[in-house]
């Protein structure tokens, strides 16, 4: 049977608990009375105990992760039964980045770990263990293929007029008391906006999937990748159609530094309406990202690129921009995403329309 491991109460005077350090990975065995996390809270530390004896079946909260409270689920342990067997954990809410994982697929897909090293010799490949993030990414990228039927759109936006708004906000940028600009607009800003602003335009294309009903979303909540060691978390801006871009900016550099020293509230990553992943600073021309459930989108972004259009006959030079958004098709038809693509790249190609 599974036993869901809460945060326990180490102290009187308890504020909000990080997760200093996870004793043991995913489907490892435990005894009863083994410290399976080290916790700290207001210069307290503590412990996390296993009541009984098992597997580590799921790490809900990564490593580094605060802002917990007394009682949040932590884990999840599968405990043998009288046959012998461990007794698998049905599905649960998740508290890692990204939300739930069904379980019948929290498990290893493709060849098992035997098979795959005896391709290799002894000696010839470093071994580096799956921690929590990982396996949880790798779960939920097999949870969402398998589960979603993804359909691809892509369109090239010309950014050579985003650009130039782009360099003249910045240049009127108020100056802090140091000097500095008070805000730096980047192209990943923009791009933000202007999905938020379309998704708004296109309140079917701001859903999620049920089996019993689709969930249409009230306002526009993006979840934007950032890559962090060992994996990638998805900080959510809330209500980002409302968010002029100087907000949005700022929320952006806040979740991507607090990102990278993993000081993430799980509020701030869970959930969310769609996502978008950029790999434009990489050089990307083009991809196609992997949806992150419960969402129905995920925009991908490439790079800017120099390249001959053809305007009224003639040929001239653009910097063009190619996105592709991956759609569930469960709950958002061809036509609906193509419209929603459609209005995004009018916003990107008139970007004074994103400006309020």
């Amino acid at each position: 049977m599974p036993i869901n491991v809460r945060m326990p109460a180490f102290a009187s005077d308890m504020g909000a608990v990080t997760i200093v350090k996870w004793m043991f990975n995913e489907g490892d065995d435990i005894k009863a009375g083994d410290v399976l996390a080290q916790v700290s809270s207001g210069g307290k530390t503590g412990e996390i105990k296993a009541a009984a004896g098992g597997t580590l079946e799921r790490i809900v909260v990564p490593e580094g992760a605060n802002g917990l409270k007394v009682r949040d689920l932590v884990a999840i342990l599968a405990i043998k039964t009288e046959a012998g067997s461990v007794a698998a954990a049905p599905r649960q809410r998740s508290d890692a980045p990204g939300g739930p994982v069904p379980a019948a697929l929290s498990g290893s897909a493709g060849a098992s770990d035997d098979a795959v090293l005896k391709l290799f010799e002894d000696g010839s490949y470093e071994r580096v263990p799956n921690d929590g993030m990982r396996r949880t990414i790798a779960r939920r990228l097999v949870a969402s293929k398998q589960t979603i039927p993804h359909f691809y759109v892509a369109v090239d936006c010309e950014i050579d007029q985003l650009l130039g708004l782009r360099s003249r906000l910045n240049d009127a940028a108020p100056r802090a008391a140091d000097g500095l600009p008070v805000y730096k607009l980047s192209v990943n800003d923009m791009v933000i906006r202007a999905l938020a602003l379309a998704l708004r335009d296109v309140p079917d294309a701001n859903v999620s999937w049920t089996e019993s009903a689709i969930l249409k979303h009230q306002h526009v909540d993006i979840g934007v990748a950032v890559s962090i060691a060992g994996g990638l978390i998805t900080p959510i801006i809330r209500k980002a159609e409302q968010k002029t871009l100087h907000v949005i900016s700022g929320e952006m550099k806040d979740f991507g530094k607090r990102a990278r020293d993993r000081k993430l509230k799980p509020e701030e990553y869970e959930g969310g309406t769609t996502s978008i992943s950029n790999l434009g600073m990489m050089g990307v021309k083009e991809f196609a990202a992997v949806i992150n459930p419960p969402h129905a989108t995920i925009l991908a972004v490439g790079a800017g690129r120099q390249q001959v259009v053809v305007k009224s006959g003639s040929m001239a030079i653009a910097t063009v921009m190619s996105v592709t958004l991956s759609i569930d098709h469960r709950c958002v038809d061809g036509v609906l995403g193509a419209k929603l693509l459609q209005i995004f790249k009018s916003y990107i190609e008139n970007p004074m329309s994103m400006v309020a």
